[in-house]
């Protein structure tokens, strides 16, 4: 009989701040909550009750909240959140102006720099001075092409204090996918760096910083942030400044212009991978009162934690992150490979930084132990108390690996929504146990359900994951789809006024959520769907396996399953290796699982936020054209699946 693998303590359930939140909620409306499973139904019965009450019990600061709570409930799209209210986000993330420590920046060359709240405040007000001296007004965009700094995040700052709009690249992406990126939305100012640091390697961004500004005529001023070298070489690159120069020292206060609920906060990107990406706009108030609620009652998240995260600046997970600042934490910075020098720098991190909760990819998880990597063994993770991981599901293997090698006694929080929401529709609670290939459970206040082809719910059967009721993180829309069209084929043209997320998934006899993968690349041999993520979990138990990629190719009238290895070094794909990934798929699913074709190949191809691309493989298979490389960390990688002999008809 299957059993957790971790189950908080009655202490643990009583001193989260979700408990104390339940425990409002039952003075309040006279409810008897005792559990997870019923304050979500209470939260999708009562949503406009549920936001209110989260709005005071997370100190939302605002001159205006208002009433109602929502306008228009029956449309989606077109509900409207908090429509008289009046805040600021940059204001609730700098509440905190104390010397308590905010920012802790961690560099792969062992750089180490400490930021305070009251420091972060002044450093803002003073960045925040100099773009309204540039010119920089409510609604204008301000591009960052930067690393994960400490300056990264008091441009983001400092921009939506003024009620402009921030958006970001991380600086390895090349000059075309920046160009399809920031030249739709036309930024006004371009922060940049001189140049990064990446697995021991230095390298510079000015040169490209420099093609960039010579296809981008809306940028005004860009402004360098030092970070190779304290006295960078910008005669390059035209209207430039370096970042002391630029900022107003004198200015002591952030003046935080107040803007509807509704106001646009960030241009997030789609992965752009089958065109030119998706220009998604985000709101000030709905991606503030939704992260919070993900922070403080799911990830028990407050001012005597250490939170990190292994992000860069092209995941949304850094805007998720950074939003951790309105709960007073610390939040611990990194930016180079989380393998260099050594596969286990991020634990000595966590160690010395006494990190409560760590948030990485599944991708990470799974490397580390392929690279025998045992953090609890090595390093004193005492404070830590959860684990996140997102980016693709977590396999069951990994579930185990944490619990066994990094810590018995954690939330392990396997979390799953996108940049199209800028949060989770699935995640964790420090209340609920924790189940070996389960996200613990759905978001509160978000009526996700799983459904077959004719929207009928479904339980403990796969289907397509969907959201019935609004929400506030639900995108403004596209930028440049002045009538909503694009927006709305891209999530409501399947089920009508009903939000499908592109996930294939279930809902399990716990309560949880398993996704088996995007539902474009759900295969489909004998009529039977398959999630990619169900073979993948089965082919990562394989110790000579380090990744997988699997596609479902046209194949004499059906579909065959065809599956990509990259192998350790050293190690070829024989007969008896073959033999040894279908036995083990076959064994723990069905004959249908088991691939026709099992191919060698050096590389697997990815997003720049690591997500292996399927559709831009399979087009490649099938021989048609991808139209947008730029989108790919190694794009050479396509290369590789092309003209195969062996899938040739």
């Amino acid at each position: 009989m299957q059993t957790p693998l971790w189950t908080p303590s009655p202490e643990r359930i009583q001193s989260s701040r979700i408990w104390a939140f339940m425990k409002s909620v039952n003075q309040r409306y006279a409810t008897e909550l005792k559990d997870y499973a019923g304050l979500w139904q209470w939260s999708v019965d009562h949503s406009e009750d549920f936001w209110r009450d989260f709005w005071d019990f997370a100190g939302i600061q605002a001159s205006v909240k208002g009433d109602p709570v929502l306008l228009h409930a029956d449309r989606m799209p077109g509900a409207r959140w908090f429509p008289e209210a009046r805040l600021n986000f940059a204001e609730n993330l700098l509440r905190y102006r104390d010397d308590k420590p905010a920012l802790v920046f961690r560099g792969e060359a062992g750089q180490r720099q400490e930021i305070s709240y009251a420091q972060l405040y002044r450093k803002v007000a003073g960045l925040a001075s100099a773009l309204r001296q540039q010119g920089v007004v409510k609604g204008d965009i301000v591009a960052g092409f930067v690393p994960n700094l400490p300056e990264t995040v008091m441009a983001m700052l400092a921009t939506t204090s003024i009620g402009a709009v921030w958006t970001s690249c991380s600086p390895d992406f090349g000059i075309n996918g920046v160009l399809d990126r920031f030249g739709q939305v036309k930024p006004k100012v371009l922060f940049t760096v001189d140049g990064y640091q990446y697995n021991g390697k230095s390298i510079d961004s000015i040169e490209r910083v420099a093609g960039i500004a010579s296809q981008l005529d809306s940028v005004e001023r860009i402004v360098v942030i030092p970070f190779l070298d304290p006295h960078p070489h910008i005669d390059a690159l035209p209207n430039a400044v370096c970042l002391p120069d630029f900022i107003d020292t004198e200015a002591e206060q952030v003046v935080f212009e107040q803007v509807p609920f509704d106001h646009p906060l960030y241009v997030m990107y789609s992965s752009g991978t089958t065109g030119v990406p998706k220009c998604i706009l985000h709101s000030v108030g709905g991606t503030l009162i939704q992260q919070l609620k993900e922070l403080i009652l799911h990830t028990d998240l407050d001012r005597q934690d250490s939170f990190f995260y292994y992000t860069t600046c092209g995941w949304m997970m850094w805007n998720w992150m950074v939003t951790g600042l309105a709960t007073g934490c610390k939040l611990v910075l990194f930016d180079g490979s989380p393998f260099a020098p050594r596969p286990s720098i991020l634990w000595k991190i966590a160690e010395e930084e006494q990190i409560s909760v760590f948030g990485t990819s599944a991708k990470y998880l799974a490397a580390l132990e392929k690279a025998g990597v045992k953090p609890g063994r090595d390093f004193d993770l005492r404070p830590l108390k959860a684990v996140l991981s997102t980016g693709s599901p977590l396999a069951h293997e990994s579930f185990e690996y944490v619990y066994r090698e990094i810590k018995h006694d954690l939330q392990l929080s396997s979390i799953s929504g996108g940049t199209d929401i800028v949060s989770c529709f699935a995640l964790g609670s420090p209340i609920l146990p924790v189940w070996a290939g389960e996200l613990q459970c759905r978001g509160l206040a978000m009526a996700v359900d799983i459904v077959d082809d004719n929207g009928q719910p479904l339980r403990q059967q796969k289907g397509e994951l969907v959201c019935t009721q609004p929400f506030p993180s639900m995108p403004i829309g596209f930028w440049n789809d002045p009538d909503n069209s694009r927006f709305h084929d891209a999530y409501f043209s399947q089920f009508e006024n009903i939000w499908a997320h592109g996930d294939y998934g279930e809902i399990t006899a716990h309560d949880g959520i398993i996704i088996h993968g995007r539902s474009d690349a759900v295969l489909n041999p004998g009529g039977v769907r398959i999630g990619t993520a169900e073979i993948y979990r089965q082919v990562e138990k394989v110790d000579a396996v380090l990744e997988s990629l699997c596609i479902g190719q046209p194949w004499k009238d059906d579909v065959r399953v065809v599956l990509f290895v990259r192998l350790k070094p050293g190690i070829q794909l024989d007969e008896a290796l073959q033999q040894e990934i279908r036995d083990t798929i076959r064994a723990n699913t069905t004959p249908r699982h088991v691939p026709a074709v099992i191919l060698q190949v050096a590389d697997i191809p990815r997003t720049i936020s690591g997500k292996i691309v399927e559709l831009a493989v399979r087009k490649v298979v099938l021989g048609e054209a991808v139209k947008n490389k730029d989108a790919l960390a190694n794009p050479e990688a396509l290369e590789l699946f092309r003209d195969l002999p062996e899938l040739q008809c």
